[in-house]
């Protein structure tokens, strides 16, 4: 019986020790490169050379190699404000503020003044951001900001239909609290924006 026993343990020990051993992957090597010449006979084959490591950015700049920098999108230039001229005449259909004075509905004379206005927006051109002077009877009745856009910018902000060339236009602004006096003059768009009175 104990020579039973004990063969029976030697049986399920070389069993075990033969899964373990399926189980465990051959070495495998690598296939040779293209273009490398196979071991023949006693020869052993050549190993290929290790591809280099590729640098970082960080590394390149440690190293002390220059980079050329990223090419950056083009600005527009400046572009140039016209001088003081009059933009035209308008027909306010309601009171509204300039410049914090209440004005009331009728015709006035709108005229863009030299003077800068000095807009609060970083970025924002002060060329383009200028005063213009309503006038009544021969006198001003109240100075207001006018946003200047150029010809060469107009379509970029256009959404609405422009006034046509040399004219004028007035329209209450979406929600009632604004009244927009928009002027084209060779081109350019003048945008004034007024708060009802």
């Amino acid at each position: 019986m104990k020579q039973f026993v004990i063969a029976g343990t030697l049986v399920a020990g070389v069993a075990l020790a033969g899964a373990a051993m399926a189980q465990t992957p051959a070495p495998q090597t690598p296939p040779p490169a293209a273009g490398t010449p196979k071991a023949t006979g006693t020869q052993p084959a050549e190993k290929p050379a290790a591809p280099r490591p590729r640098r970082t950015t960080a590394q390149a700049d440690k190293a002390g190699e220059m980079r050329a920098p990223k090419a950056q999108p083009t600005t527009a230039e400046e572009p140039a404000a016209p001088g003081a001229m009059v933009l035209g005449t308008v027909r306010l259909p309601k009171g509204v503020k300039v410049d914090g004075k209440d004005i009331a509905a009728g015709s006035y004379q709108v005229r863009l003044t030299a003077d800068e206005a000095k807009p609060d927006a970083r970025g924002a051109s002060e060329k383009l951001e200028r005063w213009v002077e309503f006038v009544k009877g021969g006198s001003v009745v109240g100075r207001e900001v006018v946003s200047i856009v150029p010809a060469a910018e107009a379509k970029l902000v256009q959404k609405d239909t422009p006034p046509p060339s040399g004219g004028a236009k007035v329209e209450t602004l979406k929600g009632g609290d604004y009244v927009r006096v928009w002027f084209n003059k060779a081109g350019n768009y003048y945008l004034v924006h007024l708060p009802n009175s």
